[in-house]
């Protein structure tokens, strides 16, 4: 069974790093998100959502639903540890 996870395990890390071929270079400021939403957020940002942060107006206004929903997954994950880790008390 411990090979057959580790099997699965490569073969899925192979397919994601074949994946990330295709990937412009880290800072590449040819990169299509750095040349088209950069630009728009940077020029737009302030403007569309009367925000004077840039970043607090992406992460409040563009992407406020996956903003949301990312806070929502954290607070689940952290009842569940805490539900998981929690003492119980003994009974008499």
């Amino acid at each position: 069974m411990k090979v057959l996870a580790l099997l699965t395990t490569l073969v899925t890390g192979a397919v994601l790093l074949y994946g990330t071929m295709d990937f412009p270079a880290f800072g590449d400021p040819n990169s299509p998100a750095a040349q088209h939403l950069s630009a728009y957020f940077i020029k737009n940002a302030v403007p569309e959502t009367h925000v004077p942060n840039v970043v607090t107006a992406v992460l409040g206004d563009y992407r406020g639903y996956d903003t949301m929903f990312e806070t929502v997954v954290i607070y689940c994950a952290g009842l569940a540890v805490m539900g998981i880790l929690r003492k119980k008390k003994k009974q008499d």
